[in-house]
């Protein structure tokens, strides 16, 4: 039979440990003995006459069963928090939260005139900005830090993700170097095989835009042998900048030093890969704040 009295506080406990992975680092997140956490999560395991958890010499796993009721809890616990948002927050935003997530390098070019523009708009909205990878940046969604994720193709999450993912805009990606540097010869460069001898700064293998990048050199059988592997965008146009190779790079972030004449952009013949930027979001945890500015600053329907 099942009980209509449900203890929310033996849930909050589960939620706890499963996020920690530990009862003793439970009860120091949460300010409650080691043993009181430890007969909360009995009594649950009792009451539901299911194994929640295998012990372990330093700490818990969750069991099939325990997994299962996670994805039920923490979706519960997200709701909670879009529910005090939505009380807490008004519809002309005097005041309220936007968090969103991204990596750095698209913050630079994409994001930061549309948060100007939001904060001028709306100063009592507590915006946050948070960068990172994009396996980073779904764990920051699934524990409901970031609104809201903004990304380079492809934004995968797990089964339990239910995310609404739309394309925002192309992304083009060009070779650049530093103009007039003397260290090798780049104004001959005509074609993506003039590069297989030359000084390359790279993003790293397994990103999306060195996998497409990797499949064009497939392509016409080019291997190159003197490259330099950089996990950020703002990192290999610092490379670039030092006149120590060919940076492959976003054409935005480069777009004002092209201008100014500080940075060259190579042009080769062949079709250089585009990678599209994608906006991750589930529109039931949306409060006013976000689909304000994903509706009118990133101009994204986010109701179809």
């Amino acid at each position: 039979m099942y009980k209509s009295n449900i203890n929310l506080n033996f849930y909050k406990t589960f939620y706890d440990v499963a996020k920690y992975g530990s009862i003793s680092k439970a009860a120091e997140a949460s300010f409650t003995s080691q043993p009181a956490i430890s007969k909360a999560i009995k009594k649950l395991e009792s009451d539901l006459n299911t194994t929640l958890f295998y012990r372990k010499s330093n700490g818990v796993d969750l069991t099939e069963k325990g997994k299962e009721l996670l994805y039920y809890v923490e979706k519960s616990y997200n709701t909670l928090i879009t529910a005090e948002r939505v009380m807490v927050e008004t519809d002309n935003l005097e005041r309220g939260k936007l968090s969103i997530g991204m990596p750095s390098n698209l913050g630079i070019f994409f994001l930061f005139d549309k948060v100007v523009a939001f904060h001028e708009k709306y100063p009592n909205i507590e915006i946050s900005v948070i960068t990172g990878g994009t396996a980073y940046l779904l764990d920051l969604f699934r524990s409901h830090k970031v609104d809201f994720i903004v990304d380079t193709a492809p934004i995968i999450g797990e089964e339990s993700d239910e995310l609404t993912i739309k394309k925002l805009r192309d992304v083009n990606y060009k070779f650049a170097v530093k103009k007039d540097v003397t260290s090798f010869n780049y104004k001959d460069i005509k074609s993506i095989k003039d590069l297989v001898n030359k000084p390359l700064v790279l993003p790293i293998p397994g990103t999306a835009n060195r996998n497409a990048l990797d499949e064009v050199l497939a392509k016409h059988n080019i291997k190159v042998n003197n490259v330099i592997n950089i996990h950020t965008s703002e990192m290999i146009l610092s490379f670039v900048n030092h006149g120590l190779g060919i940076g492959y790079i976003m054409e935005d972030i480069i777009s004002s030093r092209v201008k100014d004449g500080e940075i060259e952009v190579i042009e080769v013949k062949e079709k250089l890969p585009t990678v599209d930027l994608e906006i991750a979001y589930d529109y039931n945890l949306l409060t006013t704040a976000p689909k304000k500015f994903i509706t009118d600053y990133l101009e994204v329907n986010i109701e179809e």
